[in-house]
């Protein structure tokens, strides 16, 4: 029979060793884990912000009641106030903990980047895209091919825009050495009329 009985100064056990080839898996785990568990948080956040529905109160579905109480769309741009606030912190998270220490890559004048992406509203809107794509496909539902898919089917093709010379950047950082921020301002209603005549 094992001896169960607590440890004794005398009886103490060696501290667990792991080989350094086994570091880097053990450092991924972690990484991914602690990802989770904060995903895990702000999913609680947003549910406790959310109200609560009552069972026996009877649903509305008439589209014009669903538009005066807001936008029903999960998406940031239409999201306001502290829902957009929110919904931008999360992801910000995930930008810097997860996207860019994996995915960032070296800046230069045919990928730029800008520190302050979150000020650049097509960049938001499209990395909020690639973050939800990545919260359905990286779970265990999605399957085994489901990262692969992220990576084929969104993430590429968002880097690609968004680091695009021509991309919402473009004015922005070119150079780790010299960082640099600008949003370039939109077209006018009255400019895209024009344009399209």
């Amino acid at each position: 029979m094992p001896d169960t009985s607590p440890p004794t100064p005398e009886t103490e056990r060696e501290p667990v060793r792991v080989p350094d080839a086994n570091l880097d898996d053990l450092a991924s785990t972690v990484a991914q884990i602690v990802t989770e568990v904060r995903q895990h948080g702000v999913t609680l956040d947003r549910l406790a912000t959310e109200p609560e529905l009552d069972p026996d109160q009877p649903t509305n579905d008439d589209p014009e009641t669903e538009q005066a109480d807001g936008p029903t769309s999960i998406f940031i741009p239409a999201l306001g106030g502290p829902a957009y606030a929110t919904e931008l912190a999360a992801l910000s998270d995930w930008v810097h903990y997860l996207l860019l220490p994996v995915y960032g890559r070296e800046i230069s004048a045919n990928r730029p980047w800008c520190a302050q992406w979150y000020e650049h509203p097509e960049a938001v809107a499209r990395l909020h895209a690639l973050w939800l794509a990545w919260q359905q496909l990286t779970d265990t539902e999605a399957g085994l091919s489901g990262p692969s898919t992220w990576h084929r089917d969104h993430l590429d093709h968002t880097l690609a825009h968004l680091r695009a010379p021509d991309g919402p950047f473009a004015a922005c950082t070119t150079s780790a050495t010299r960082p640099n921020h600008r949003v370039l301002a939109a077209p006018t209603p009255k400019q895209a009329e024009e344009e399209a005549a």
